[in-house]
C-alpha cells in the first residue's frame, strides 16, 4: 500500500526540510528516484512530481539515469517558489496547503523510519495481486478456450512464430 497521507507529509518535509545535512542527501536522491505512485494523497503526489521534476539535473541526450539537485540554494529556490505560490503546481492549492514544507519532521524520523517508508511505498497486499492475475488471466480468455492453448501438446503441427497450422 502507497503511503498514507501522515507519512507523505513526513516523507515531503524530511526531502524539503533535510537536504542541506549531507547524511540525508543520498537517501532523498533515492526518494526522488521513486516512482509517484508511492503516495496515496493525491495532492502529495502532486507535490512530490513538481519536487521530483524541479529538482532533476539537465542530463544531455545519453542514457545515463537520472539525477537530483539536493542541496544549496537550487533546492531551496525550488521550495521556496512552491510555498510562495503554490499554484505552479496546481491551480487549487492555497498555502496553508503547502505551509509544512521544508519544517523539520522532528526527531523520530531517523534512518530506521526511512527504511520503513522505502518499504511502505512499494508494499501491496499479496492477496489482492494474486486475485487480480487469476481474474485478469480469466478475462483474456475467451469462452471455450482452454487455459493450456499454448501448450506443447496443443502446438504440434504448428509454425512457431505464427502458431498456424502446418
Amino acid at each position: 500500500m502507497p503511503l498514507d497521507a501522515q507519512d507523505g507529509a513526513k516523507a515531503l518535509q524530511l526531502m524539503t526540510a533535510r537536504f542541506n545535512q549531507r547524511e540525508w542527501r543520498k537517501k532523498i536522491e533515492k526518494t526522488l528516484s521513486l516512482p509517484p505512485s508511492g503516495m496515496q494523497d493525491e495532492l502529495q503526489r502532486k507535490i512530490f512530481l513538481h519536487l521530483k521534476l524541479n529538482l532533476q539535473a539537465y542530463k544531455s541526450r545519453r542514457a545515463d539515469p537520472p539525477s537530483w539537485i539536493v542541496g544549496g540554494f537550487a533546492t531551496q529556490e525550488v521550495i521556496d517558489r512552491v510555498r510562495y505560490n503554490p499554484k505552479v503546481i496546481d491551480s487549487s492549492l492555497t498555502k496553508d496547503e503547502v505551509e509544512f514544507l521544508g519544517v523539520d519532521p522532528g526527531e523520530e524520523i531517523n534512518e530506521g523510519w526511512w527504511e520503513e517508508m522505502l518499504v511502505k511505498w512499494f508494499e501491496e497486499p499479496e492477496e489482492d495481486l494474486v486475485e487480480t492475475d487469476v481474474q485478469a488471466q480469466e478475462e483474456e480468455m475467451p469462452e471455450g478456450e482452454s487455459q493450456n492453448a499454448d501448450s506443447p501438446e496443443n502446438m504440434k503441427g504448428t509454425h512457431p512464430i505464427s502458431k498456424e497450422k502446418l
